[in-house]
């Protein structure tokens, strides 16, 4: 089995698919998977993520992520804190493919979002028959 195959597992693509909407929410994530111990306020993390992103999305994103792969820190703040095994594994897949290979796994979030955008069009095409 290729490498290739093993990181983006079907079991990794849904991780994806379900948890990260985004390039954007996928590299909001890593601001709190490269620095597990520390808890973000959401103006720190943006500041760290850099320009591109607008605190609603950043909000949104981060809304998504809680309970799942952040827990909730001091004063309202965020830090990492996967609810499983299996999601800190994937999260930390997910850091790992963004720093070796940043294309691919871009190209594998917006073809999964893409698909999910065409079933949903398909699914209501079918529906107005």
């Amino acid at each position: 089995m290729a490498e290739e195959d093993v990181d983006f597992s079907d079991e990794f693509c849904r991780f994806l698919q379900g948890t990260i909407p985004a390039v954007e929410a996928a590299e909001l994530l890593l601001v709190y998977v490269r620095q597990p111990d520390r808890a973000w306020a959401l103006p720190d993390a943006m500041r760290a993520l850099g320009p591109g992103i607008t605190e609603a999305q950043a909000s949104r994103y981060l809304e998504n992520m809680q309970g799942s792969l952040l827990g909730a820190g001091e004063g309202g703040a965020l830090r990492y804190q996967p609810a499983t095994p299996e999601l800190d594994t994937f999260a930390r897949r997910l850091e790992r493919l963004y720093r070796e290979r940043p294309v691919t796994l871009i190209r594998v979030i917006y073809g999964l979002r893409d698909s999910q955008i065409r079933s949903f069009a398909d699914a209501f095409r079918l529906r107005r028959k």
